[in-house]
């Protein structure tokens, strides 16, 4: 059983009803208050570590059980592998039977699918980004101007400890700005550093 929040305008007494109207013994309920994109919810942890080879983990509603398809048939394949059979009370699925098992192989065709599709969206977009000028990953910390300035500090016999401390750059910051500036032709050097 879930609910979304922790305070008192959400209860898990429907779900509480449903599950032992369906036979299920009150002493293995378990609840979270949480949010369903949460994998670290205690109770659903609790809830899996208790589950063994043979049992039914049984939900009220799918989203009970997480926010995602990919999120949910991750945690169903997870059964499956351990022996433990998954049952949802609102969307009458049970994979203990040959429908279930239907339906589930075609939300994992679906979420397949789904993540086949993103990753194709975002490597367009990045495509179309290099296209334009645009690169992606963290901004530099040190832009060209200030890195020509700290080669020319350097080239004059500065230190790269009294160099950063000036700069106000990290020295690990420091010593991938000067990669750039042995792989950079505009980055001309009179020295070596």
């Amino acid at each position: 059983m879930r609910v979304s929040t922790a305070d008192d305008r959400q209860s898990v007494d429907l779900q509480r009803d449903a599950l032992i109207a369906a036979g299920i013994d009150e002493r293995h309920l378990h609840h979270d208050k949480a949010s369903g994109a949460r994998d670290d919810r205690p109770g659903l942890l609790c809830c899996l570590a208790f589950l063994r080879p043979g049992d039914c983990l049984v939900v009220w509603k799918l989203d009970r059980l997480g926010r995602s398809l990919i999120n949910l048939l991750a945690i169903v394949e997870d059964l499956k592998q351990r022996g433990i059979a998954f049952r949802s009370l609102t969307e009458q699925m049970d994979t203990t039977t040959p429908h279930g098992e239907l339906l589930f192989s075609i939300f994992g065709a679906l979420a397949q699918f789904e993540r086949a599709l993103t990753r194709e969206r975002v490597i367009a977009g990045l495509a179309a980004a290099k296209r334009r000028g645009r690169r992606g990953g963290r901004p530099r910390a040190i832009d060209d101007e200030k890195l020509q300035q700290i080669v020319a500090a350097l080239d004059a016999g500065a230190s790269k400890a009294s160099v950063c401390r000036s700069f106000g750059v990290a020295r690990s910051t420091l010593s991938g700005a000067m990669g750039r500036v042995d792989q950079a032709p505009s980055l001309v050097r009179q020295g070596g550093v």
